[in-house]
């Protein structure tokens, strides 16, 4: 199958592999008279402030349980639903069968309306593509097995900030529309006043029109009802109230319920309601309002919510003449329907994005881009564990289809770890703008599914070894020692270091051959008891090795076959005070066969790098330096979970560094250590930078073109905010390259705010940040979000944790403050040079890192002459430029054909024979955008029977829609018009 080159980081082929056993007209009405689409909702975060727990006892069930009531007693009245988290634990959990054959009814007739479709709405900042996709595939799978319906429109009302992956990630979907609301204050107040707020957003350079969509960004009410009444000092068109925590009051009254709607206060509420309308209406080409009722945990007592707005929305019908407005209850569909089918020509944007996002002048939401840096951390961990235990169970039941492994047990540890992290990565999940508490229910849940995917991992190698073990015959005097069991995850051969802490700097290891395997060992940063031991592996796509790890004798010592040991060089601290009084400098290089590090021995701060093949050499320096910021709202703007607002320029973190280099013949390991002063004992903060040496006969091409950091931070001083900056001597002129959730490339350029320029000039990075000139690259590749920036010429900062206080009432009451005294420990990868040398490396780089091998330690047989590991037989290879972005067996129970599921839901059928293990999802994608690469770039043709070949016969092959619901041939897009020759929207 030939991916063609406009196909970048996410044409993600979605294939559905069956492995043999080896639009209408407007309704009728006065021209000129406004027609106000009234969308019932409520917005219920999965997590935030109240665990998802908390919010199914005091309000979210009950969501479903009265809106399914209400919407079956008056034909007229229409809901949405947003996340399926919740309705899903509502389905499981509370719903009766009469309540789940109503729901069915109301979906049938249209006035239910599953939105995003989603298991959360997720963040569009700091989220990978690949965990968007994955929260999108498990909510499209549950609706469309349970009720055969597919999300077409989305609802991304509260993300904080819009990015341009978002849109081709829809499209790719299956959605006709879009929907956002929060952009910068001043940029929506522009598009208001020139009716600029909806537009077709080509998200995507590569792909373009071909998968562009129709968006509508939310006016400045949001998707709020306007609170504010004229009449009353309660808030308005909230009849049901607040929600109470942690349970329902027991007499249903809650606070600050509005004013009921009676015959006195029935034309007030509708003069209220006509007004808004209105003026809403002056901010849109067309004479459709979309008119959002609802807000944050609403809808919990539908009944009093239909019973005071049913009679309003009569009431101004009656009077549309006096009005000159229309009112109706409406799905999102209905009100995008309606544009549709008007005849407009729409403006275009392109791939910009609406990052970063400020709500005020100085309210920049940049500080969540770092905000709890370690559950960011976990949550990638968690989300690259899922993606190998995916493969490797897909692999294993494909390969032993009668293996000892219950499947069904197996593909719920795997459900378990799927549930998790899609959960956080909702817009307050993996934001860190959520109370501790949330905090904790996202993590334990992440590292319960890792425990369970983990477990699973041990079981189906332990079964495979088994199985291997039959084949050989018993071999005299076998013994049973310490054996790292190695996955690789990605569809290529990889060569890299896999480390593994031991107790003893004495060791051997060696193969499934009984080979010596290259290994270095040296003293652990971690513990002065331990050691750290690098062991030098090659393996094929989707495989495994063995590695057994054995004390050395005298004899393998002396023979130079046991580990490698590292030497330690000490330099002492040094101040850059005291430097600055030296006349010469004092540079010692650290080498490797592809960089030479300068190292300053008056500071011990790094010099310089020099790419050696083609000796471009940059002046590099890095840095520790604190952002301090206000707790007093008396005194001025404040940072907490969501805002960055700093007190000034960033000031140095540390006088004294403190440097070790620790030389070995695998691995070179540069290690700083940074004081406030002389007199502490204890250092603030810690870099380790690795290099790697391969052996002859390794292709190390990107093990050696990587410089590896690990830093250290924490836990801060209150009220700081801790960054790494890189300064070069790159003529960048402060231009920044970041991703877009790891999907897609944004240039930066830095601008001059009237306030609060540092923070609006922060940016997401999510995988990678990069600045160039016109000789040279540094690159920037990193396992998880943070927030960067390009503050200076030749300077790239990124930072790496927050921890702040502030009296601020609502943060306080909340638990918003993000007092985090937690350490971090954030890995980057450096690539320096010429363009053309790093963005040859960057794309399998980045993957390399977020998909690093699966180290699972166990205590195995050590046979001589051991076969090599089951899964390098038949191994799959993908070009360098494409990714196998996800091989799994979701367990899915519907029919392949469309009409024939749908005919089953209508008589009640539903295979009862347990999850179809034959049908494997499979998405690959291209790496490069068109004209990234002259050679990468180019389309890649794909033999997928050869690909395949180990797990059987491929029987069928359907390109499907992104989350899989779709077969592609049926899916059919809404077209908007657009002016075939006019300027793009920037």
């Amino acid at each position: 199958m030939r991916l063609p080159a406009w196909l970048p980081l996410l044409w993600l082929l979605s294939l559905w592999l069956l492995l043999s056993p080896r639009a209408k007209g407007l309704r009728g009405r006065e021209p000129g008279r406004l027609r106000a689409f009234v969308v019932p909702h409520s917005h219920m975060d999965v997590g935030w402030v109240y665990t998802v727990q908390e919010s199914m006892q005091a309000y979210a069930a009950n969501v479903y349980t009265s809106v399914t009531e209400e919407l079956s007693r008056g034909k007229q009245r229409k809901f949405i639903a947003v996340e399926q988290e919740f309705f899903r634990l509502w389905w499981s959990r509370v719903a009766t069968d009469i309540q789940k054959q109503q729901v069915h009814q109301l979906v049938k007739e249209g006035r239910l309306e599953f939105i995003i479709g989603g298991q959360v709405m997720h963040d569009e900042a700091v989220t990978h593509i690949d965990d968007q996709i994955l929260q999108l595939t498990e909510g499209h799978g549950f609706l469309y097995e349970t009720f055969g319906v597919r999300p077409q429109f989305s609802w991304h009302v509260d993300p904080f900030g819009a990015s341009a992956a978002t849109p081709t990630l829809f499209s790719l979907a299956g959605f006709n529309a879009h929907l956002i609301s929060r952009i910068d204050y001043d940029l929506k107040e522009d598009m208001q006043k020139a009716k600029k707020l909806q537009f077709v957003w080509r998200g995507s350079p590569s792909l373009a029109e071909s998968q562009e969509i129709f968006t509508h960004v939310m006016d400045q009410y949001s998707y709020c009802t306007p609170s504010y009444l004229p009449f009353s000092n309660r808030s308005g068109f909230y009849w049901n109230g607040i929600a109470v925590f942690p349970n329902p009051p027991e007499d249903g009254i809650y606070p600050n319920m509005s004013v009921p709607v009676t015959d006195a206060s029935l034309r007030l509420y509708a003069q209220t309601m006509v007004a808004n309308i209105k003026e809403r209406a002056a901010w849109f080409r067309t004479q459709d309002v979309l008119w959002p009722w609802g807000c944050d945990k609403q809808f919990f007592n539908s009944s009093v919510q239909f019973a005071n707005m049913d009679p309003l929305l009569a009431y101004i019908n009656n009077h549309s003449e006096e009005f000159g407005v229309t009112v109706e209850y409406a799905t999102l569909g209905d009100y995008f329907r309606a544009l549709h089918d008007r005849d407009v020509t729409w403006s275009t944007r392109n791939q910009q994005d609406f990052l970063p996002y400020s709500s005020e002048p100085f309210q920049s939401w940049t500080g969540f881009y770092t905000s709890r840096s370690s559950l960011k951390g976990i949550a990638r961990r968690a989300s690259s564990l899922l993606y190998a235990g995916e493969s490797m169970f897909t692999q294993y039941v494909r390969k032993k289809p009668q293996g000892g492994l219950s499947t069904a047990e197996s593909l719920e540890q795997l459900r378990q770890l799927r549930w998790a992290v899609a959960e956080v990565q909702h817009h307050d999940g993996i934001t860190g703008t959520e109370s501790p508490k949330v905090n904790d229910m996202y993590l334990h849940n992440l590292i319960e599914g890792m425990f369970a995917v983990k477990k699973l991992m041990v079981s189906i190698i332990s079964d495979i070894f088994r199985a291997e073990k039959k084949e050989e015959p018993a071999k005299p005097g076998s013994e049973e020692g310490p054996c790292a069991v190695v996955y690789n995850p990605l569809a290529w051969t990889i060569t890299t270091f896999v480390t593994v802490t031991v107790g003893s700097p004495h060791v051997t290891v060696f193969d499934e051959l009984g080979r010596p395997v290259p290994a270095q060992i040296q003293n652990s940063t971690d513990s002065q008891f331990t050691y750290d031991l690098y062991i030098l592996a090659t393996i094929k796509g989707l495989s495994y090795r063995r590695y057994y790890i054995k004390a050395a004798d005298k004899f393998e010592e002396a023979h130079q076959k046991s580990a490698s040991i590292a030497r330690v060089f000490h330099f002492g601290r040094k101040s850059k005070k005291s430097s600055s009084q030296v006349s010469c400098k004092q540079l010692f290089p650290v080498i490797n066969d592809c960089y030479s590090i300068l190292m300053d021995q008056a500071t011990n701060l790094m010099h310089s790098i020099t790419e050696r093949e083609s000796n471009q050499t940059i002046q590099v320096t890095q840095q520790f330096l604190e952002y301090k910021v206000n707790a007093d709202l008396e005194h001025g703007p404040i940072s907490d979970n969501y805002l960055f607002t700093p007190d000034g320029s960033a000031v140095q973190a540390s006088d004294v560094v403190g440097l070790e280099i620790v030389a070995g013949k695998l691995v070179t390991e540069i290690r700083q250590y940074f004081y406030r002063n002389f007199t502490e004992k204890d250092y603030a903060y810690a870099v380790y930078s690795r290099i790697y040496n391969t052996p002859q006969g390794y292709d190390g091409k990107l093990l050696c073109h990587r410089i590896e950091q690990v830093y250290r931070v924490g836990p801060l001083e209150l009220n700081r905010e801790a960054i790494l900056r890189t300064s070069t001597d790159l003529n960048n002129r402060q231009v920044l390259y970041t991703d877009n959730n790891g999907y897609q490339i944004q240039k930066r350029t830095y601008k001059t705010y009237v306030n609060n320029t540092v923070a609006r000039n922060y940016y997401p990075m999510v995988q990678t940040a990069f600045i160039e000139d016109n000789r040279s690259n540094l690159v920037l590749l990193s396992e998880r979000s943070h927030g960067v920036s390009s503050q200076g010429n030749g300077q790239i900062e990124v930072m790496l944790h927050r921890r702040l206080w502030n009296n601020f009432e609502w943060d306080l009451n909340y638990n918003l403050t993000l007092n985090d005294t937690s350490v971090v420990q954030p890995i980057f990868w450096l690539l320096v040079g010429p363009k053309p040398v790093t963005t040859a490396l960057y794309q399998m780089s980045r993957m390399a890192l977020e998909h690093r091998p699966v180290v699972i330690l166990e205590e195995l047989p050590i046979h001589s002459q051991m076969p090599l590991g089951y899964l390098q037989k038949d191994a799959p290879a993908l070009p360098p430029n494409l990714h196998l972005q996800i091989l799994s067996i979701p367990g899915w129970q519907y029919s392949l054909n469309h009409t024939e599921h749908l005919q089953n839901l209508q008589k009640g059928h539903r295979k009862e024979s347990g999850p179809d293990l034959s049908r494997v999802l499979l998405r690959i994608c291209h790496l490069y955008e068109v004209g990234e690469d002259p050679d990468l770039s180019q389309p890649v043709t794909v033999d997928l029977k050869s690909l395949l070949q180990n797990m059987g016969t491929v029987a069928l092959v359907e390109e499907r829609s992104l989350t899989g619901t779709w077969d592609v041939k049926d899916l059919n897009r809404w077209k908007w018009k657009t002016a075939k020759f006019e300027g793009q929207e920037n």
